[in-house]
């Protein structure tokens, strides 16, 4: 049975300083992020029948986390209400990985650009929800958690041009969601 891959008593000590580090890179708030650690491990221990062995047990939890993290920042902006922000990125177009330039500055101590980020983080998210799970889940492994590119072929049966397709399109994809939320 595909449950007995994951270890629940271990989860903890296997994972907890990963999905802190994750979590706090997305929320600067140390306490906020431990509250959505807890809430992410009992929403898989609810979730344990679910689990298809499709994707490692830390990507698992990891895609659950995102979601509480999602949902922290639907909460937030609700409460708070919607502004229009100018987005000011940092610096002339550089090669690379463009999305993956395009976080907050952190030297800048500016409160606009702070929000301006925020906002560009959530759209980010939201655009994200738009691609397919396995693209989302590839891409996400690829240029936000960093993960090798073995690694990640070997977890989705793929070869590593395949992989670079799947980013590729996830990134134009990506890049046309967030023009239409009028980020150009």
């Amino acid at each position: 049975m595909v449950q007995a891959t994951l270890n629940p008593k271990k989860w903890v000590d296997k994972y907890a300083n990963y999905l802190l580090n994750y979590t706090l890179v997305r929320i600067n708030d140390r306490e906020m992020a431990k509250d959505l650690i807890s809430e992410t491990f009992l929403s898989a221990l609810k979730a344990l029948k679910s689990f298809k062995g499709d994707s490692s047990e830390r990507t698992w939890l990891i895609s659950i986390l995102k979601r509480k993290i999602i949902d922290y920042y639907r909460k937030t902006n609700s409460a708070k209400g919607r502004a229009e922000v100018k987005v000011e990125f940092y610096g002339e177009e550089r090669d690379g990985d463009w999305l993956e330039e395009r976080v907050a500055d952190p030297t800048g101590k500016n409160v606009e650009n702070d929000f301006a980020n925020q906002e560009l983080k959530m759209a980010i998210i939201d655009c994200l929800g738009h691609l397919s799970e396995r693209q989302e889940r590839i891409f996400t492994m690829k240029t936000i958690d960093e993960i090798d590119t073995e690694t990640i072929c070997n977890e989705f049966n793929i070869t590593p041009s395949n992989l670079w397709v799947i980013v590729h399109r996830a990134r134009v994809a990506l890049a046309h969601c967030l023009e239409k939320k009028g980020y150009n």
